[in-house]
């Protein structure tokens, strides 16, 4: 199968409607960031040190500023500039990459169909997170075709039942808050003839700069005065998930500064968070880990692929299922701070996942009966 990847690309214009490329100077920041050293970032990216040192020196009569200072014996600093840039491209690659990657995988599909005349394609509209990542960049690996859409957990399970996908990754919280959460998905797993494959469970929590220098805590420490906070944004599962902690732990989300303001996606937050620009984020530690931040626990959830039980053994559900029980695949979710696959490719029903929905549902309809 082919693949196709989208990455979004920096063009600047000068005065004189002069256009260059800024690919090269971001990547260059990104290695002086990590290594503090202008010829190991240039040995890093393949180029010679003359090259690099080119980029550092148009970038500086491009903007009228220094991206960057260089001592001798001392190596190699962003300037803020420098800095600006870099979290500036990190955000916007963490914010868009799962547009891009449903846009891809979209453009996939419809040239398998075209090439190779495919009927098997296996359609997930899912919520995003890592091990669906993982999931995608498996099946490809296989030669499985597959259309992968990422919307909110409700959209992905609604959509399901509307015959829009194959399967749809939707997550719920472990412990009492699965009890508060449940209703939030109840009109579609409710419907008979539908089943469940588990994929991971997960950490979810509150992402900090390293040290953590603001000293949070819990939860409540998010309306202290002076931290920022960075939200996911409405009808995702993990703003869904933080309105019930928060509920839970009876805070005013009015309290909290920055609560309106979002991103849409766990790594958008950790790179928001590293950037600067917020104190804490709130998501999977997978994200916080990759941003090297500090991560402190708050629920674990697990996550789901809806499907109907009649198309269980159909290929491309099968084909899923198969690599969801790969050694492959079990290693990679493992892989993933914060993620565990135990359980993964577990094939389940609705009763056997969520007891208390089922035990709920014949108690209102033992009610209505004897009334």
């Amino acid at each position: 199968m082919i693949k196709i990847t989208l990455k979004p690309q920096w063009t600047f214009h000068d005065d004189q409607a002069t256009q260059y490329s800024l690919t090269g100077l971001i990547a260059l920041c990104a290695g002086i960031h990590e290594t503090q050293s202008l010829s190991v970032a240039s040995r890093q990216l393949g180029l010679s040190y003359r090259h690099t040192w080119g980029l550092i020196r148009d970038a500086t009569r491009i903007f009228g500023a220094p991206v960057a200072t260089l001592q001798q014996g001392r190596g190699a600093k962003l300037t803020a500039l420098g800095e600006k840039l870099l979290w500036a491209d990190r955000r916007i690659n963490a914010r868009l990459t799962p547009l891009l990657d449903t846009l891809a995988s979209e453009l996939e599909a419809d040239l398998a169909r075209e090439l190779a005349h495919t009927s098997g394609i296996v359609r997930m509209n899912a919520s995003h997170g890592f091990a669906i990542e993982a999931l995608r960049e498996q099946l490809i690996e296989r030669g499985i075709p597959v259309e992968l859409k990422y919307v909110g957990s409700q959209e992905a399970v609604a959509s399901l039942t509307q015959a829009e996908c194959d399967l749809a990754g939707f997550h719920v919280p472990l412990g009492a808050l699965q009890v508060a959460a449940l209703p939030l998905y109840a009109a579609w797993l409710k419907l008979p003839g539908y089943a469940l494959i588990h994929l991971a469970t997960r950490q979810q929590g509150l992402m900090v700069a390293p040290n953590n220098p603001k000293r949070i805590r819990g939860l409540q420490d998010l309306t202290r005065k002076g931290i920022r906070f960075i939200n996911r944004q409405a009808g995702s599962g993990t703003r869904v998930l933080l309105d019930l902690l928060i509920a839970r732990e009876k805070i005013d989300r009015k309290a909290i500064q920055g609560y309106e303001v979002s991103e849409f996606t766990h790594a958008a937050i950790a790179a928001y968070v590293a950037s600067g620009m917020a104190d804490v984020g709130f998501g999977v530690e997978t994200g916080a880990r990759r941003f090297h931040l500090d991560f402190i626990p708050v629920a674990s959830e697990r996550y789901f692929l809806m499907c109907r039980e009649d198309r269980l053994d159909s290929k491309p559900i099968a084909d899923v299922v198969s690599v969801l029980r790969s050694d492959a695949f079990l290693a990679r979710v493992n892989a993933l701070t914060g993620y565990n696959a135990t359980d993964c490719g577990r094939v389940i029903n609705i009763k056997q996942a969520f007891p208390s929905l089922i035990e709920t549902t014949a108690k209102k309809s033992k009610s209505r009966s004897t009334n």
